[in-house]
Parts: C-alpha cells; structure tokens; sequence
C-alpha cells in the first residue's frame, strides 16, 4: 500500500484522511502539534474501516519521524481564515508553519511529492518548494480544481443539469482575481457563454471568486473543508495511479504563459512523476486581461513573502 503523509489534522486534513481511507487509496499518516488530536481522529476513523470494509491503516502523531517513506505528502496546516481577513493577512504565519512543514517531512521522505493547500496558496507553494530545494514537477498547490469544482456547482444549479455535463475551468491565483474561463468551459460541449444568459454567467463568476469567502462567513468559525480536502485526494489518486489527469493546479512558472519564478494556476497534467506537463490556452483579448491581472496580484504576495522570510 501507498502511503500518503498529511500535515494538519484540522478538518480539512481529517476529512482529506477519511476520504483516502474510504477509497483504500494509501495508508495515512495524521500530523499535527496539538497533542492527542491527531491520535484521536485516526483512531476513530480506524474504528470506521470495519464498518466500510477498508483495509487502510491510520495512524496519528506528534513525531515527523512516522512520516518517514511517504510517497506523498499533503500539506493543510496553518491558520484558517477568519471572517474579514484576506488570505494574504496569514501570510507571515503560515509561511513558518509550511516552512517548517516541507523541510521536516523532506528529511524522512526524500522521494515524495507535496501538494500544498495551506493559505496563500500560490505563495505557500513557492516557499515550499524553495525551502525544500526541489524540482517543481514534485511542489504542486491545490486550488484550480477546487474553484473549477465550486463553478461547476453552481452552474448545475442554475442549470439543473448534471455535474457530470459540466466542465468548468479556472485559472489564476486562488483569491479574488481567478480566471474562470467561460468560453472553454461547457455544458456536455456547449460553452457556457451560448448555454447560459450573460447576466446569470456573470453572477455565477463572481460566486465562484467569492466561493471560499461565502463559506467563511457562513461558518463564522472556520472555512471550508470538505471540497478542498476532496481536491487534494483527486490530485493524490491522479498521481498514485498516473492518470495522466488534466486539471487546473498551482505550479511553478518558468516561462509558460509569459510568467516567470512565480506559482500560479494553470492546467497541468499529473502522473506519476507529479506535474509532468503544463498545457497552455489560446487566451482572447478578455481572458489575457483577466489572467496579467491575476499574475500581477500573485506576485505582489511572493513579493511580500521575499520581504519577510528568507528564501
């Protein structure tokens, strides 16, 4: 069995390890600082696995050294957000919990590949992958299917249609100024643009901009989990079985769409190498507008990340 190491216990690491186990697609690894509460997360999801008939072992810890020979590793600790904080006011915070995080893991499992979800996503994907000095085929961020996802809902609701029927794509980074692309997106072929009013595609734009923020102040008390803890099991799946998976992630530029030294969200493909192949859009005059703009907002965080942490 695969094992598959997860850095935070939170809800959206809980969740991400009860849905690995319930599809049996790794043994797991639950880490977390606060004492006991990884422990007993994994032990009552182990006294599940009878229930579903799952052979999966979970296992929770305090100690990095059970880490040790993960094939991957998912990165969700750090703060989550409150309501009336940006993703870029936990910046300082998380970069030292993510830092601390990859380099830790890194130690004991030298071959894995990380997908990192913790908040800003895109910079928290950079810091990754510099402190740990690896290529960027093995530093991913999760953030693209989970806005494509949040769309996709949206439009079956308006549409009462299917989500199967629905592809939706989302680029960018994973705040405020995310691309949706409404003419490569479709319903069972049909572009969004012809299928739906302008009025209700741009209310169903601006939703998904807003997806995680909507949640967050529903909650009062945390942000959301169930989705982007199912998007990182879809990357972890796609890279264990080398589906050779087209779907929008977080990864290091290095020149592709004219961006450079920067992660940002793009369709990439996944196997069993991680991020084996970035595929790049013809973009119309619109959606370029859309895209520099994102870029130009991500990287204003790398920015501020270079100005508080040493790289």
């Amino acid at each position: 069995m695969k094992k598959i190491s997860i850095i935070g216990a939170g809800m959206t690491g809980s969740t991400a390890a009860h849905w690995i186990a319930e599809r049996e697609l790794a043994d797991i690894v639950l880490l977390d600082v606060v004492e006991g509460m990884p422990q007993g997360k994994s032990l009552d999801l182990t006294q599940a696995m009878p229930i579903i008939g799952k052979d999966a072992e979970v296992v929770g810890t305090n100690d990095y050294a059970a880490t040790k020979g993960s094939d991957i590793i998912i990165i969700t600790a750090g703060l989550a957000r409150k309501p009336g904080m940006s993703r870029d006011d936990l910046l300082k915070t998380n970069a030292e919990i993510v830092g601390k995080a990859a380099t830790e893991t890194l130690k004991y499992s030298p071959d894995a590949i990380f997908i990192v979800l913790t908040n800003p996503l895109d910079t928290m994907a950079y810091l990754a992958m510099k402190k740990t000095g690896l290529p960027r085929e093995r530093v991913i961020g999760q953030a693209g299917i989970l806005d494509s996802a949040r769309m996709r809902a949206f439009v079956a609701m308006e549409t009462g249609v299917s989500v199967e029927n629905i592809n939706c794509y989302v680029l960018g980074g994973h705040g405020d100024e995310m691309v949706p692309l409404t003419r490569h997106s479709n319903v069972a072929g049909i572009p969004l643009r012809d299928y739906l009013p302008a009025d209700k595609l741009e209310a169903i734009v601006n939703r998904t901009r807003k997806g995680g923020g909507e949640i967050v102040n529903l909650l009062k008390t945390g942000s959301a989990y169930y989705a982007p803890s199912m998007a990182c099991v879809q990357m972890a799946d796609a890279i264990l079985k080398d589906k050779k998976l087209i779907v929008p992630c977080a990864t290091y530029m290095n020149g592709e769409y004219g961006l450079n030294d920067m992660y940002f969200g793009v369709p990439v493909m996944l196997g069993a190498g991680g991020m084996e192949r970035i595929i790049e859009y013809k973009f119309d005059a619109e959606e370029k507008a859309m895209f520099e703009k994102s870029a130009a907002s991500v990287k204003e965080t790398h920015e501020a990340l270079k100005s508080l942490v040493t790289l």
